[in-house]
């Protein structure tokens, strides 16, 4: 665990971590923390993840891939960040935005950047922690709610189709008992096949409600993957630190050659790839926080950097080949924390900012 928070820390071995999180969690505020109305983090391992966020050497790295910023997207005015991007087989985008109740929170633009639909809490309900959207190769909308606890599939004409979960019940999918809840969904992705993967969990942020619920005993990250019709194929979960072990699934990617899925273990300032049946791969250390991956059309991997303020373009072993981006802050080609993106046919890329209610588009060079 080179480079871990824990290791930094000095905490050694496996059993020494889980003896630091119970120490950690009896200690004033160890443990609770309340996100957006839910309950606080309790009886999980994870609880206490990334509160020594700092004590981990954050890496800024000059922008150097010679991309220019945009801002070409009028959202309505009074809304939060934006927790996703997504480009459908018209050109269209769709943006994904946290707002009060009674507003619209999923938004489609035409080619021109002109909003041509705003869907609200009459067709997808109020999305209580709206995080991270993807787009199928049918042009349907996915959309997480993280604290909802569902995950919602829209039509192209805006209409929904499917909901994952149950809104407002937070607990473990069983299948062997019919049992089918989503505990705190922040990423999705899919396979060449069209199955979709949901990365559950937000460590510190995620309350474990064992004491609470009958539904939720698991209390760890986990990676749970349903065909394209929602039924169940597979999961597995992060448990705790160490190889094979995240702690979140803030970010989850595909590659395409192979299958392998590769999980942004935010706090963890790392990557864990995994073959698509579960299968551990490998950890990759990064020098960043690890908040979302992308792959564009020509199978490059983009990662951002959240609180860090930036997107780098790296390789499947991790090493950084460029970054666009400058930093944390709320200046131009700057975030509050860059997350998930998208790129359209000219390379263009556009990144959600989910402390600021803006896309920002990155133009490449002209070649």
């Amino acid at each position: 665990m080179k480079g871990s928070i824990f290791a930094t820390l000095g905490v050694a071995t496996l059993g020494t971590m889980v003896a630091a999180w119970a120490a950690l969690a009896q200690m004033p505020g160890g443990g609770s923390q309340n996100v957006g109305g839910d309950l606080p983090c309790s009886h999980s391992p994870i609880c206490n993840w990334g509160k020594n966020r700092d004590a981990v050497p954050h890496e800024v790295r000059k922008s150097d891939l010679g991309y220019t910023v945009a801002y070409p997207f009028q959202l309505p005015p009074g809304g939060g960040g934006v927790l996703g991007v997504g480009i459908d087989s018209k050109g269209h985008f769709w943006v994904y935005q946290r707002t009060k109740p009674g507003n619209p929170q999923l938004f489609e633009f035409d080619k021109d950047r002109k909003l041509i639909r705003a869907i609200g809490d009459d067709v997808i309900g109020h999305q209580n922690k709206a995080h991270c959207l993807a787009i199928d190769a049918a042009d349907d909308v996915w959309i997480a709610d993280e604290n909802g606890d569902t995950v919602e599939e829209v039509s192209p004409e805006g209409k929904l189709i499917r909901t994952v979960g149950i809104r407002g019940q937070s607990g473990d999918w069983v299948e062997s008992k019919g049992q089918q809840l989503l505990w705190q969904p922040v990423s999705l992705a899919f396979a060449p096949d069209g199955s979709l993967y949901i990365g559950e969990g937000h460590a510190n942020e995620s309350p474990n409600d064992t004491d609470r619920s009958p539904t939720n005993v698991s209390g760890a990250s986990r990676v749970l993957h349903i065909n394209k019709d929602g039924k169940f194929i597979n999961q597995w979960y992060g448990n705790i630190a160490g190889p094979g072990h995240f702690s979140m699934a803030h970010g989850i990617t595909v590659n395409p050659d192979n299958g392998n899925i590769y999980i942004g273990d935010r706090e963890e300032y790392r990557l864990v790839v995994y073959t698509g049946d579960g299968k551990f791969i490998k950890t990759i250390q990064m020098r960043n926080l690890t908040c979302g991956l992308y792959v564009d059309p020509h199978k490059q991997l983009w990662l951002a950097t959240g609180h860090d303020g930036q997107i780098f373009k790296i390789d499947w072993d991790g090493n950084v080949l460029g970054a666009i981006g400058n930093g944390p802050g709320k200046g131009p080609g700057q975030f509050g924390e860059s997350n998930y993106m998208v790129m359209d046919g000219d390379g263009d890329i556009y990144v959600g900012d989910t402390e600021i209610g803006r896309v920002t588009e990155f133009i490449p060079p002209k070649k």
